[in-house]
């Protein structure tokens, strides 16, 4: 147990980005509770390996594994993750305290010379290693050139000033959090690209056992986002949501009600159709939550689903 005079050490990756996520809950932290927090940067597999795509490298949990290994050897209190980043299941012995007021969870149009996806021409290359986006990509426009683009998002931008891309789709939330709106050309709305499982959120990790952190931090859990985040994550975890599988979920909670849109494509075959099914329901809680979204996972197994996920 710490006491209130010992600071609480943030796992956070060494991105700007994450760096900027973690600053946050740390400001968070030190309002609400008056307690010193420190921040334990670190660098990821996922940070390293930039030639190659997530799935075929090992996931999201590239992201977060070596974050998880500071909190088990307790040097660190807690991780913070941008929620698309962390895997539907978490290993044995950590556990989702809290997840903050989301930002804008959908996706960035951003480009040098067009205005939006429609706009541009026919051949067009449009960077993004995100399989979810490349399939609704497809499914708008089987006319573009869609190209492997990896890096943290500076990088990415980079990339597409010095000419590399005609576009490129990045999530609305990283370029608002570093002060980058005039970035985004236009948003693409739900019904053009769902967003991915948590996307927008932050989510902050503990190991279980630390019952009193848990209470301290269950105070900062936005309830919207909170709700939105388990019955998006629950669709993904149905179908054994993982880098490869291009799986796409968002839900809307408010007034105890819940919408729930989700989407699958197939990983390989571009002439495959995209499958989606929406659903609604009465939400109360976190179990209520996960079980629209299994009813989601449901109506795309009925369609289909089953044939676009990976065997074994």
């Amino acid at each position: 147990m710490t006491t209130s005079s010992t600071p609480w050490v943030i796992a956070t990756r060494e991105s700007r980005l994450a760096l900027w996520q973690a600053h946050h809950v740390q400001a968070l932290l030190q309002q609400r509770f008056g307690r010193p927090v420190e921040l334990l940067g670190m660098t990821t597999r996922g940070d390293q390996i930039l030639d190659r795509t997530l799935s075929k490298v090992g996931g999201k949990g590239l992201f977060v594994k070596e974050l998880e290994v500071a909190l088990e050897e307790g040097r660190a209190h807690l991780a913070v993750h941008s929620l698309k980043d962390v895997p539907m299941e978490l290993p044995a012995g950590f556990v989702l305290a809290a997840v903050l007021e989301r930002e804008d969870p959908r996706d960035a149009f951003v480009s040098p010379r067009y205005e939006s996806i429609t706009t541009l021409p026919r051949g067009a290359v449009v960077g993004t290693s995100s399989l979810r986006r490349v399939v609704q990509l497809r499914a708008m426009r089987p006319d573009l050139r869609i190209e492997p683009l990896r890096g943290n998002l500076d990088t990415r931008l980079r990339k597409l000033d010095e000419g590399q891309y005609d576009a490129i789709v990045l999530a609305a939330a990283g370029l608002m959090r570093l002060g980058l709106p005039e970035r985004i050309r236009c948003r693409f709305s739900v019904e053009q690209m769902i967003p991915a499982a948590g996307q927008g959120a932050l989510g902050i990790e503990i190991r279980v056992e630390q019952q009193e952190l848990a209470e301290r931090l269950a105070q900062l859990i936005d309830a919207p986002a909170w709700l939105a985040v388990h019955a998006e994550r629950a669709v993904s975890r149905a179908l054994g949501g993982s880098c490869s599988v291009p799986l796409a979920a968002h839900a809307v909670w408010q007034a105890g009600r819940m919408t729930l849109a989700a989407a699958v494509g197939h990983p390989e075959r571009a002439d495959a159709p995209l499958l989606k099914a929406a659903v609604s329901g009465p939400v109360d809680d976190a179990a209520q939550a996960e079980a629209l979204g299994a009813s989601a996972a449901t109506r795309l197994l009925e369609q289909g689903a089953a044939g676009y996920l990976p065997r074994g």
